[in-house]
């Protein structure tokens, strides 16, 4: 039986820390070792920052963690949940966004088993991330 955890995020780029120790413990608690915990935690940083900017829009106003832990696997999928993208950037946006994403999913790829990137028409885009022991 797998035990599926959810919570859903403000879209700041603040919070990512949080959701990086959060996942982190929970694939502690799975019993992964502390490469793998370290792999995991990187590669969620990187979907969660390819989820929540969205360019010269700004960031997402949330979105949704979930963490379904099996015996010897993990599968965590970052999904944007929000209805706006109206969450101000400080700086001037990132022209290079583009490129970046590129290379965050580049870096999701090489430390999970397995990726699947959901691109859906209102921007409201979708990483599942699976790491197997």
């Amino acid at each position: 039986m797998a035990d599926n955890l959810k919570f859903v995020i403000p879209g700041k780029p603040d919070y990512i820390t949080m959701v990086r120790l959060a996942v982190g413990s929970i694939a502690d608690t799975a019993g992964f070792d502390y490469e793998e915990i370290e792999d995991i935690k990187t590669a969620v940083s990187e979907a969660c920052k390819n989820i929540t900017c969205h360019g010269s829009e700004g960031f997402a106003e949330e979105y949704e963690v979930e963490c379904v832990v099996e015996k010897d696997k993990i599968q965590i999928t970052v999904r944007d949940k929000s209805e706006g993208h109206n969450l101000k950037k400080l700086k001037k946006p990132c022209l290079d966004c583009p490129n970046e994403g590129d290379l965050s999913l580049y870096v999701i790829n090489t430390l999970m088993s397995d990726v699947e990137i959901i691109k859906e028409e209102n921007c409201k885009n979708t990483i599942k991330m699976i790491k197997a022991k």
